[in-house]
């Protein structure tokens, strides 16, 4: 069987598959702020479903935006999500990207109390300065961890990106958030990721920096 291979420049790759998602997305319509989101997570999963699943509280996008701009930290539930964050651009702004699950401290603490590290992740964002927007995109325990910090007024997140993937309290842990008073995109159902949960930033980032790059 001979196969077709596209001839693609490196530097157009990224354009070119944009455009294949816009096509593929055909007549359907979205919020302008939000459409840069979806298709930017399409882009990094392939899966058309996240143009129904995702879930975008009142101004999301916008205070997302906005956070960015104001030098905020991205707090991320695994180093996956916080590798795939595009820093540089974000550094540009005056801001960064965190991940405390690696930190022996919490590991210990998590041992201790007999709590998932990502749990305890979100307590030490507590004491982080400035605005902070949170991308949790794998543990359900870090987004309900947020939610009820949240809930008792010891974190005033700027957003909450809540996209953790699998079975066990995934799919009640989006609720929970989406029932919340708190800014927030979240993947409705059992899919997500870490890679969902970058891309989404990365969307906001380049919106923040005047490049949607779609």
């Amino acid at each position: 069987m001979k196969v077709e291979l596209q001839r693609v420049a490196p530097a157009e790759i990224e354009a070119r598959s944009m455009e294949i998602i816009t096509a593929e997305l055909g007549e359907r319509t979205f919020p302008a702020d939000q459409l840069p989101v979806i298709k930017r997570v399409i882009h990094t999963t392939a899966d058309f479903d996240y143009a129904d699943t995702l879930c975008f509280s009142p101004g999301a996008v916008e205070r997302g935006v906005a956070a960015i701009r104001g030098g905020c930290t991205i707090l991320t539930d695994t180093r996956m999500a916080w590798s795939g964050i595009n820093k540089r651009v974000l550094e540009k702004f005056g801001g960064r990207a965190e991940c405390f699950i690696s930190d022996p401290e919490v590991a210990e603490e998590a041992k201790r109390r007999g709590v998932t590290r990502a749990a305890v992740s979100m307590e030490r964002a507590e004491a982080l300065e400035g605005p902070v927007i949170l991308a949790l995109g794998n543990a359900p325990t870090a987004l309900v961890r947020a939610c009820e910090l949240a809930g008792a007024g010891r974190l005033r997140p700027e957003l909450i990106v809540g996209v953790p993937v699998g079975f066990v309290n995934v799919v009640e842990s989006k609720e929970l958030l989406m029932a919340m008073d708190v800014p927030y995109i979240a993947a409705r159902g059992r899919k997500g990721g870490s890679n969902v949960a970058a891309a989404i930033c990365n969307a906001m980032i380049y919106l923040a920096s005047g490049n949607a790059r779609e």
